[in-house]
């Protein structure tokens, strides 16, 4: 049988009330009496039980980790940040996948039912509308990699996508390029229409330089390698701006089987900076995404909202930087 609460009171000769405040954070219990509990508790092999001590806090310690793109790697190491850092806090992370929904009530719904302490929503792609849902519904929330505004609705934590996309064409004009084209993921998403409106309005101060356009259906490999597949079919631009890591490793993989070379014939700059860019096949020029910055600052963000959950809206936006490596020209 289990070891009980009553168990470690009878052992440790207390009451079973201060056995119970003695392993809940804040709770009033003497320094002697905490001793008595806790050597009798590991004595017994005694552990308290979350869900039980959740009855009496009324936290439950649980973080909704809400994310919709299971099919970019650039995720597994924002899960394994998330999952660490909230632990690490005493917060247990409910993994919830809305790959290919956009909707949020049956999200909303699902981790009321969990009564959920707070919900990051970790996308880059869903609109603002879908966090709101859950700060409507009086759950605190936090967008990580979420949208920029000057004014947010809820607690953000990302980057300026706009401005990425004037770095990238700064970057791909400074190398001489004269036909460029953004490759970006769906064209519903809103870091791919902000990557995209950023690249424009860059180009625009540049008239000699031509530009298109065109975007993958995914934030995936496949997508991006089918998506060059058909731009060099068409006739290729001189360098593409794929507005992520690895639609840039699909359209590497589309130029070399294509029997091209990247960067003489063709220039690819991604976007995340993610461990795989960094391979000696890979090489990838991108611009890095501070990663873990942000995920560590949502997490304080939405610690913080435990405590103070009507806490005002703040957006935190973190700088990227340029990474050379070997899929542009060099600078002249």
């Amino acid at each position: 049988m289990p070891v009980t609460l009553k168990d470690v009171a009878e052992k440790a000769g207390v009451s079973r009330s201060a056995v119970s405040r003695t392993f809940t954070a804040g709770a009033s219990v003497s320094a002697k009496t905490r001793r008595k509990v806790e050597k009798a508790a590991a004595e017994l092999g005694y552990s308290p039980n979350a869900l039980a001590s959740s009855l009496t806090t009324g936290r439950t310690k649980l973080i909704g980790l809400v994310s919709d793109n299971f099919h970019n790697p650039t995720f597994l190491e924002v899960f394994d940040l998330f999952t660490r850092g909230l632990q690490e806090r005493g917060l247990r992370p409910l993994l919830v996948n809305l790959s290919e929904v956009t909707e949020p009530e049956n999200s909303v719904r699902m981790l009321r039912q969990y009564s959920v302490d707070g919900v990051i929503v970790a996308s880059s792609t869903l609109a603002p509308d879908f966090a709101r849902a859950f700060r409507d519904a009086g759950i605190p929330v936090v967008h990580s990699f979420g949208r920029y505004s000057d004014s947010p609705q809820v607690h953000v934590a990302g980057i300026d996508n706009v401005e990425c996309g004037r770095m990238a064409a700064r970057t791909l004009v400074a190398r001489g390029y004269k036909r460029v084209a953004f490759l970006g993921g769906p064209a519903s998403a809103t870091s791919t229409q902000d990557r995209f409106a950023g690249f424009r309005e860059e180009l625009a101060h540049f008239p000699a330089v031509e530009m298109s356009h065109s975007f993958a259906t995914a934030y995936s490999f496949r997508a991006g390698r089918t998506e060059m597949q058909r731009l060099l079919a068409e006739g290729p631009s001189e360098a593409y701006f794929c507005g992520d890591d690895i639609l840039s490793i699909g359209a590497l993989s589309a130029v070399r089987d294509a029997g091209m070379r990247v960067p003489d014939d063709i220039g690819l700059l991604g976007l995340n900076d993610m461990e795989m860019a960094g391979w000696e096949l890979v090489n990838l020029t991108t611009i890095r995404q501070p990663i873990q910055q942000i995920i560590r600052s949502s997490i304080e963000l939405v610690v913080a909202m435990l405590e103070e959950p009507d806490r005002y809206p703040e957006a935190r936006i973190f700088p990227c930087a340029l990474v050379e490596r070997g899929t542009l020209r060099p600078l002249p």
